[in-house]
């Protein structure tokens, strides 16, 4: 499983993995795709793109390079699918 918190090792137009809770719902979260690109707020950072919101891609953001490693890890943290 390969979790990567070092978040200089991305690059715009890349696809990631990262866990999404239902902001409606908090107890439903999700593995779900996002996409690497320059952060419109703050010129020379990388931010992650999901549902038409910008996330600032920094060390706390467990981010994973497949869907197979972050589904790993959904199942070892909330036990269901």
């Amino acid at each position: 499983m390969e979790v990567n918190f070092d978040y200089t090792s991305y690059n715009p137009g890349d696809v990631v993995y990262v866990f999404y809770r239902n902001p409606h719902t908090q107890d439903v979260a999700n593995v779900q795709a996002a996409a690497v690109v320059n952060n419109p707020e703050n010129p020379g950072e990388l931010a992650i793109f999901l549902y038409e919101t910008y996330y600032p891609l920094t060390n706390d953001m467990a981010v994973y390079a497949s869907e197979a490693d972050a589904l790993q890890a959904y199942e070892q943290y909330f036990g269901y699918k």
